[in-house]
């Protein structure tokens, strides 16, 4: 299943009741992973700061300490792959988790299966170059072929730059600081410019598993590039082509800039903005 070894790879389990910390612990040790437990929060964080995991499953419900935050805390200094298992399914508690680094998000109660399914999608997808060398028990895991003659450049037009080889974006010589699956939705629509992009095969590409059904993923993965990309440029580069998906065109000329195309901060679901950015 995996494509690669998980032996002395780490995989840290924050959840509060036994019996799923349980079942947690015996999926992934059963994957290969070796595996720690915490059952609060502030453990949480001080586990993940003591013992830098590749893995975390989250609950979003802690003592001390909810797992937003503690979501929010590990991904301020380690680029390891998360995935919120709770069961909060409010749509609100999907986007925040989603919007402070959260990779995925599985509903409990959970399907062991299903979970090592994901988490095996994850890991095929290329770490990012921060979690690449800083990680040094983090596997590596190929980017997918690309032929000889292919640049590792992208030029989007009005100084957003993307290079492939080294997973840096650029405005205007400006790093844009993105999360590991957000230069993923850019990087696929860059390399497809001008393309309309449907989010059943965003999901497929990007996640690399069918068993990924919430297309809604893309959806907040976008709205957050879009606000990030914005922080640096006016420009707008990704459109929303409602009922299908998405189509990312050049912006060579200032007159051609638009404005909207999604929200600054996923945290502001009330805004009309992120309302547009959803359409579907």
């Amino acid at each position: 299943m995996w494509g690669f070894h998980v032996q002395d790879l780490h995989a840290l389990v924050v959840e509060d009741d036994p019996d799923i910390s349980s079942a947690l612990v015996e999926t992934l040790e059963g994957a290969g992973f070796r595996v720690t437990s915490a059952r609060d929060g502030r453990a949480a964080v001080d586990v993940a700061a003591a013992d830098p995991p590749d893995l975390v499953t989250l609950d979003l419900t802690l003592p001390h300490m909810d797992g937003i935050e503690v979501c929010r805390r590990i991904r301020e200094t380690s680029d390891c792959y998360i995935v919120i298992v709770s069961a909060r399914s409010d749509e609100v508690d999907k986007l925040i988790g989603l919007e402070v680094g959260a990779d995925d998000f599985v509903l409990k109660p959970f399907s062991p299966r299903e979970l090592r399914a994901r988490v095996a999608a994850l890991f095929r997808r290329p770490r990012s170059a921060m979690g690449g060398e800083e990680a040094g028990s983090a596997p590596h895991v190929p980017s997918p072929s690309r032929p000889a003659d292919e640049p590792t450049t992208i030029s989007c037009g009005a100084g957003l730059v993307i290079n492939s080889a080294r997973r840096e974006v650029q405005i205007d010589g400006t790093i844009v600081e993105l999360t590991r699956i957000e230069y993923d939705v850019l990087e696929y629509l860059a390399t497809h410019l001008s393309r309309v992009c449907t989010r059943e095969e965003m999901v497929l590409s990007i996640w690399s598993s069918a068993l990924t059904h919430d297309h809604h993923l893309v959806d907040v993965h976008v709205a957050n590039l879009r606000g990030k990309l914005r922080r640096h440029s006016d420009a707008t580069w990704i459109h929303t082509i409602r009922g299908i998906g998405y189509r990312m065109d050049r912006e060579d000329q200032p007159q051609d800039r638009r404005a909207g195309g999604g929200p600054y901060l996923v945290a502001r679901i009330d805004s009309e903005d992120w309302a547009r950015g959803l359409d579907f």
